[in-house]
């Protein structure tokens, strides 16, 4: 493979179902953004009070600061934010506050690892999970970690990699951790242990199940008819285990070419789950059908022409919009009828975008640093509002909390207010 076609492994992400009609919130404070994909890790908020157009200048900056390099994406929560970033031979955990962007604490642990890519940056990528009085970091070489939230003071560490003997990934380790009761689930991949779950409280090991080999996607948790799942993408299959001990629920077979599948499977109504990868992958939607404790899982449609490199999906109503492609060609924003695979439009003049949807509007970044506004449809992908605010290598998703929007590219962070 050439070495220098690359992708932000860090970047795949979770379904977006329709949005929620409430406006969810405690007290008067916006709902936090504590994960992967936000309060419902599916790069869904019910944020609102959203403007639809933006003076020429763009939406009003509230802070900028340059951060080292990286992708992950921040977590927000009662006004602190924690991401993740890279310095030679070092990798940082940060606290910073939200509303000025200056830094509260970090912890720096020595790294060594190489990315197979090094010109595209060296991680990290995962996305810190905010759970209780702690966070839980997952670094480029496989080092969980726990720390207090309020002071940094690490808690406890758990090698993936060195210590579990993970899947070694050439580009780096990039699944976020998830949270399920008192648990903290990784993939972590090998035998018997492809996919992990750690006590929060102490990072002991509460089960180790399976026997695929990881990938770069990060899980979700679905509910399939009270049955709950934890759904992921490893290296040959997308199944779903049962989060309380990790007992296998159902797979399907899917494989990319060098174990590089990105995109976290995407949930929607109808109990239909999409995935898609590059690398030879396609997609498909599988639906699933539970009965009793067990459950059925029938694939609907396939494709091999699309093909989603890194960045997220979304589904609004029965549209899934994504870039697909980009392995040595240009991405494509797609938009495709979830049931059948029909595409209804592509266009080229976007290239890879992240996105987030709240207040009916579709929070869009490209990967060359532009903001829009944009309301998409089967018909055509409508922009109301557009800005150039970052630079190139900008793949890490928004993130909005309230009326604030926190972006960053390969080595900068900004905070913008959308209200």
């Amino acid at each position: 493979m050439d070495r220098r076609t690359f992708l932000t492994v860090a970047l795949g992400a979770p379904a977006v179902v329709r949005v929620a009609k409430a406006d969810v919130r405690t007290g008067s404070r916006p709902v936090p953004w504590t994960q992967w994909g936000g309060p419902h890790r599916n790069f869904q908020t019910e944020a609102s009070g959203l403007k639809d157009t933006w003076p020429a200048s763009g939406p009003r900056v509230v802070w900028k600061r340059p951060l080292g390099e990286g992708y992950s994406s921040p977590s927000v929560e009662n006004g602190v934010l924690y991401t993740m970033y890279g310095k030679p031979r070092e990798e940082v955990v940060l606290a910073a506050n939200a509303d000025t962007g200056k830094t509260l604490w970090e912890h720096s642990n020595p790294m060594t690892f190489q990315s197979g890519a090094p010109e595209k940056g060296n991680g990290p990528y995962a996305t810190p999970l905010v759970v209780g009085d702690r966070v839980f970091t997952a670094g480029v070489a496989g080092r969980l970690q726990s720390f207090d939230k309020k002071t940094g003071k690490l808690l406890w560490t758990q090698e993936l990699w060195k210590d579990h003997q993970g899947s070694q990934l050439m580009y780096g380790y990039a699944s976020s951790p998830i949270a399920f009761r008192e648990m903290v689930i990784v993939p972590v991949g090998g035998a018997g242990k492809a996919l992990m779950a750690f006590n929060q409280a102490d990072g002991k090991v509460a089960w180790a199940r399976n026997d695929f080999g990881n990938v770069y996607s990060s899980p979700i948790l679905i509910n399939l008819g009270g049955l709950e799942q934890l759904v992921a993408l490893m290296d040959g299959a997308v199944l779903a285990v049962n989060p309380h001990n990790g007992d296998p629920q159902w797979q399907v077979p899917f494989k990319a070419n060098y174990a590089i599948s990105v995109a976290t499977p995407l949930w929607g109504p109808g109990n239909l789950l999409f995935v898609s990868a590059e690398y030879d992958a396609g997609s498909k939607v599988i639906e699933l059908q539970r009965n009793g404790q067990q459950t059925k899982a029938t694939e609907l449609w396939s494709s091999p022409r699309l093909r989603l490199h890194h960045g997220n999906a979304m589904r609004i109503d029965d549209t899934i919009y994504f870039s697909s492609g980009g392995k040595g060609s240009q991405a494509i924003l797609s938009a495709v009828d979830v049931r059948t695979g029909k595409i209804y439009w592509q266009q080229r003049s976007i290239q890879k975008a992240t996105f987030v949807w709240a207040d009916r509007k579709l929070i869009t970044l490209d990967q060359d640093g532009n903001l829009m506004i944009a309301h998409p449809s089967p018909e055509a992908f409508k922009i109301s509002a557009q800005a150039s605010l970052l630079t190139n290598l900008s793949w890490t998703p928004p993130v909005l909390v309230g009326t604030r929007l926190y972006i960053r590219d390969r080595r900068n962070m900004m905070a913008v207010d959308l209200g």
